[in-house]
């Protein structure tokens, strides 16, 4: 049990400390996944960026993900083929909430980024990092996207997952480092004290304090 995300970042720091001074890239998926992200990247002394992914919703059941969607050079999409097939969904909707929820993304890394460009993680290593994992779909989309930027290495740093989604990430990526994974798996806030929800304003913060500390490597 975690007390809050800070601690559980902390913790996760003490196992990557190989890539302390490593000019690594730390991207934390917003909003949860960047109080962990900044822990780490201050341990480190690397780079901290943000990753936003959107959920996309099925029509009429907006909570019921048939994908998810993350921005960047090359806009990644994770569709569960499954899912729209058994609700038929058509293509002119999956492109048209695609459209969507890639605005929005877009929107929202304007405020985060205070003008500031995305990070060049080419050739670098790079930590993908996130409150928790539960079937990974999020995750999954941004790992999509990183390799299409030809990084050095990519590592996911969790504090919590489901053994099978480890099993899988394994498949996907270089090196994976979680700290609990229970049996049982339930929901990952069940794993924490303080799972309260993170604020626009808390990361905003946390991106620009990582910007502005003599600590961090300079993009």
């Amino acid at each position: 049990m975690f007390k809050n995300r800070v601690e559980a970042g902390k913790l996760l720091a003490n196992k990557l400390l190989q890539y302390k001074n490593a000019q690594a890239v730390v991207i934390g998926l917003a909003r949860g996944g960047i109080p962990v992200a900044f822990e780490i990247a201050y341990v480190l002394c690397a780079y901290l960026d943000v990753a936003l992914v959107k959920k996309l919703g099925a029509p009429m059941q907006e909570e019921l993900a048939i994908g998810a969607i993350v921005d960047g050079k090359n806009p990644q999409i994770f569709l569960n083929n499954e899912i729209i097939k058994h609700l038929n969904i058509t293509k002119n909707y999956i492109d048209e909430i695609t459209e969507i929820k890639l605005s929005e993304i877009r929107k929202r890394e304007k405020i985060y980024r205070s003008g500031r460009d995305r990070i060049d993680i080419a050739g670098k290593i790079v930590i993908v990092v996130d409150d928790g994992i539960a079937t990974g779909a999020s995750i999954k989309v941004v790992i999509r996207y990183l390799k299409s930027e030809n990084p050095k290495k990519i590592i996911v740093a969790v504090p919590v997952a489901p053994i099978e989604t480890i099993a899988e990430l394994k498949r996907e990526v270089d090196e994976v480092v979680v700290l609990s994974a229970p049996e049982n798996f339930y929901a990952v806030g069940a794993s924490y004290d303080d799972f309260s929800q993170t604020s626009d304003k808390e990361v905003i913060s946390l991106l620009d304090k990582a910007n502005d500390n003599l600590c961090f490597v300079k993009p």
